[in-house]
């Protein structure tokens, strides 16, 4: 039998079976072609040297870009899910190029394509010495983020009025609660974390805080929901890396000098069950919402 070449319609066809779900053998029946040339195409087709990306996996990756995944993200997720592998570098690669051409898909980064501050470039958050225990005596499986039920708690102020956020971070998952607060008084904060304690299915353990003055009260949150209070040392924001890395996170929604005044609980569990359901590398691109809520 006289062999010919695949034609851009049958690849197109091949694609499109594939991406259904059809296995090579099944493939090759439909279009008509021995099994062994749909496996080459297959091989042509997702070589690092010549990759080809679909509109349709293109429409894809940019989604959870817009979604505020970064693409290192997008490339783990879509590799534990089985859907299509392509490389994180890629991705960037792709975007630098539509930008040098005036496009402006790189505006899908979560940064927008900014350069980071570097760590340690803006003032110190002003701090008292600790207010409880220290962040020393908190029991070794904390660090190791072995066991679940161990938080990071801290506050995230608004611009033009007293409205700000109460957020809580669990170690091992990178769970994520976000409550909204009136103002920054100790009465405030504790009825928050108090409320969104009493809700969690899992025990939460401990909390380790910074030394700010709504934090004053922790005694009563001890008292009323089991758990215990650290305290990180004055000025040492990496004691508490989860949450300062969360309180980032939220920043994508709610930039600084902006108003939380219109903000409303709502809003606020909105933003939360989007981070946690955005995969994570250090959980093997699985979501905190998978690692957290089973």
């Amino acid at each position: 039998m006289t062999y010919s070449q695949i034609t851009l319609q049958e690849r197109y066809q091949i694609h499109s079976l594939r991406n259904v779900g059809l296995r090579p053998a099944a493939i090759a029946r439909v279009v008509g072609r021995h099994r062994s040339t749909i496996g080459r195409e297959f091989r042509r087709t997702w070589s690092r040297r010549n990759r080809r990306i679909a509109p349709a996996q293109w429409a894809l990756i940019l989604r959870q870009l817009r979604a505020q995944w970064s693409p290192e993200q997008v490339a783990g997720w879509l590799r534990r899910t089985g859907q299509f592998p392509i490389c994180h570098g890629t991705i960037y690669r792709h975007l630098w190029e539509d930008r040098r051409g005036g496009g402006t898909l790189y505006q899908a980064l979560r940064h927008g394509g900014r350069r980071r501050r570097r760590n340690g470039s803006g003032p110190a958050r002003a701090g008292t010495g600790q207010l409880g225990r220290s962040i020393t005596t908190r029991p070794a499986c904390v660090e190791g983020r072995r066991q679940v039920g161990h938080w990071e708690i801290d506050t995230v102020l608004g611009h033009g009025s007293p409205d700000c956020l109460l957020t809580l971070v669990e170690r091992a998952t990178g769970y994520t609660l976000i409550g909204k607060l009136a103002d920054r008084t100790a009465a405030a904060f504790n009825a928050c974390a108090i409320r969104l304690i009493r809700m969690q299915p899992h025990r939460v353990r401990t909390i380790t805080a910074d030394n700010g003055t709504e934090v004053t009260g922790y005694r009563a949150i001890d008292r009323r929901t089991g758990t215990r209070f650290f305290f990180a040392f004055p000025h040492h924001a990496w004691e508490r890396g989860t949450n300062e890395t969360t309180n980032g996170l939220v920043r994508q929604y709610l930039l600084k000098r902006t108003s939380l005044a219109d903000l409303r609980q709502p809003d606020c569990t909105a933003i939360a069950r989007t981070l946690n359901q955005r995969p994570r590398r250090r959980l093997a691109y699985r979501t905190p919402e998978e690692c957290y809520v089973r």
